[in-house]
């Protein structure tokens, strides 16, 4: 495994109960900049992922980015992912529980991609081929065209598609390998026969207008009262900390604090 330097932003006292923040396929940490001043009494590392931001790119799969991330990131810190960055912070849980205080994912599926012979809900195959397709031609369009769909179904839609890519488009463009890497996490990853091993507390955000993580799929998720519980906010997409940030931030303050007194 080639080892990057993964760009990190921690921010807070350093006395304080710690927070790793994880972003969505083809963004960067900066899309959690609204949250900063909310989450400024704890110590937050804001990370870019491998070949994303400011972060260098490595090769590999889910298994050596998560590998990257553990090795730089503190120990006992409450991992929360968004998106693709909630599957590796679920994968984060499995595999070293010992290490990680707490679980926070959101508008994240454990199966990104849709199952049809097993009546999964999920990203059809046509779209991530697409998106494979056009990051040959174009990538910035391509980046552009996926802000897009974050939003989706949001009443604030083109607010929020400014916003982000204002954000995000403020750092280099990811590298192509990473973007490849990772649609291959979204298409290829399952851990679903796995997550009732999580002995964590573990939060799950939804947006129930998301295009990409369905509304079916929380019905269909592990049930453990009261180590796992659920939020949904009625009227948020894909990225309902963006578009919702008040809503997200009630539900997601309160477990925070819950867990870390």
């Amino acid at each position: 495994m080639s080892q990057a330097q993964l760009h990190i932003e921690s921010i807070g006292p350093e006395s304080a109960p710690e927070i790793v923040m994880l972003h969505g396929w083809g963004m960067n940490s900066a899309v959690f900049t609204p949250l900063h001043l909310s989450l400024s009494e704890y110590r937050v590392h804001y990370v870019d992922l491998p070949g994303f931001g400011h972060s260098s790119a490595i090769e590999g799969d889910i298994d050596d980015w998560l590998g990257v991330l553990i090795s730089q990131l503190p120990d006992k810190a409450i991992w929360v992912g968004w998106s693709l960055g909630g599957l590796l912070a679920t994968l984060a849980a499995l595999n070293y529980p010992d290490r990680i205080r707490g679980l926070v994912t959101i508008a994240s599926s454990p199966c990104f991609m849709a199952r049809e012979e097993e009546k999964w809900p999920g990203i059809s195959p046509q779209v991530l081929s697409q998106f494979s397709e056009s990051l040959h031609k174009d990538l910035g369009k391509t980046i552009e065209r996926f802000l897009a769909i974050q939003a989706m179904g949001s009443p604030t839609a083109k607010e929020d598609i400014k916003q982000l890519r204002n954000l995000v488009l403020a750092r280099p463009l990811p590298d192509s390998r990473a973007l490849y890497q990772g649609l291959t996490m979204l298409e290829c990853v399952d851990l679903r026969p796995r997550l009732n091993q999580i002995d964590l507390p573990w939060l799950r955000i939804w947006g129930r207008l998301d295009g990409l993580v369905p509304r079916r799929v929380p019905p269909l998720m592990p049930v453990n009262d009261p180590l796992y519980q659920d939020v949904i906010l009625a009227k948020a997409s894909h990225a309902p900390f963006f578009s919702h940030t008040d809503e997200f931030l009630t539900g997601f303050l309160s477990w925070i604090e819950e867990i870390s007194n």
